[in-house]
């Protein structure tokens, strides 16, 4: 049995942090649902800037929409949107089968709005709209400004992926605010079923402070912490306050790992997979590791729902220097910072393609 059919057997949902014309058009996607127990995917800004900078795909459509599109913007979102919908089209029987807890794909808001509410929550409300598919989660940073317009977003209806979380307190900030969403579609007399993840950044932890602690501790940190986030998790699905949404309808928001591509070489490239493999929750992972999880994955014991040593390994990081809290804050902001610089490379990808293909016609 291949490491990937464990994890699923084990309770964790595979989506695979990527998509491109070619992985659809190929075959490729549907061959990592039959063979590798994919069930979902997710996709970023740097995602589709390599997409589209790096093959021809999707030149024609380019062309023939470039002048009937409002902005560079506009234009992306009907390119993205395709190709979420064909990748919708293929997880549809997952989605139907488990009753919309699976089968899943994702849109990210522009992330020039991580910091201005308003403009998310109407963002996300028209990206829901044109989405055209029942299963498209809207993925909206869980910055300060990004939390109210998670609870708007879920009030309304919209299945929202928060995303850019990095610690225990904002995964909590991000659930509380899916929470009061949810709850206020009960008040209001609405149904609560609306479908949600969080989604925490996992390896990055450890490439900020790989050069700044002792060898003992390399490549523990990112682990450390999902293992605090996971206890948190867990204490939230048994807390009265979920039970009590759950027995009006309400869903569980999934905790999501996210980034658990091993960035270090010397370290297995299946690190933060194999760690993480807890029941109830997604592992979105890059094409690279998914392919390594699928050959010589070792999947371990599943994280101890009292997070085990993370406090102690925390505890010993703090020892060193590392502020996990500052450092917490600081990850989002870089992670904010580098989608909209893929955001802006991406436009002007999209911008100069434009150009060429107007002046060659």
């Amino acid at each position: 049995m291949k490491p990937t059919r464990t994890l699923q057997d084990l309770g964790q949902s595979l989506w695979l942090d990527n998509v491109t014309r070619s992985l659809l058009n190929s075959g490729t996607l549907q061959r990592y649902i039959d063979e590798y127990s994919v069930t979902g995917l997710t996709s970023n800004p740097t995602i589709f800037d390599h997409a589209i900078k790096s093959s021809s795909d999707y030149d024609a459509d380019i062309a023939r929409k470039a002048h009937s599109a409002k902005s560079r913007e506009d234009l992306f979102f009907e390119l993205a949107q395709a190709d979420l919908a064909q990748a919708a089209r293929l997880f549809q029987p997952i989605f139907e089968r488990t009753d919309r807890v699976d089968g899943w794909v994702s849109l990210e808001v522009s992330p020039l709005l991580a910091h201005d509410t308003a403009m998310t929550v109407a963002a996300a409300r028209e990206l829901h709209r044109r989405g055209g598919v029942p299963n498209l989660l809207i993925k909206i940073p869980g910055t300060k400004e990004g939390l109210p317009a998670i609870e708007a977003a879920i009030f309304e209806g919209i299945p929202i992926n928060v995303t850019l979380l990095f610690s225990r307190e904002q995964y909590l900030a991000a659930a509380d605010a899916y929470l009061r969403g949810v709850e206020r579609r009960i008040e209001a007399g609405l149904n609560p079923a609306v479908a949600s993840v969080a989604s925490v950044f996992v390896s990055r932890w450890d490439v900020a402070v790989s050069d700044k602690v002792p060898s003992q501790l390399t490549n523990r940190l990112g682990i450390a912490v999902a293992q605090r986030t996971y206890q948190a998790y867990r204490e939230l699905l048994a807390s009265p306050r979920f039970q009590r949404a759950a027995n009006a309808g309400a869903r569980a928001q999934r905790l999501l790992w996210a980034s658990t591509g091993t960035k270090d070489p010397k370290a297995p490239d299946t690190l933060y997979v194999d760690a993480l493999a807890a029941p109830f929750t997604v592992n979105t992972m890059p094409e690279g590791t998914l392919k390594a999880v699928a050959d010589h994955g070792k999947i371990g014991a599943q994280p101890p729902i009292d997070a085990g040593d993370s406090e102690t390994v925390l505890t010993r990081y703090a020892k060193a220097g590392v502020d996990v809290d500052a450092l917490a804050l600081r990850l989002q902001d870089e992670g904010a910072a580098s989608f909209v610089k893929s955001w802006n490379e991406l436009m002007s990808c999209i911008e100069l393609k434009s150009t060429t293909i107007r002046k060659a016609s």
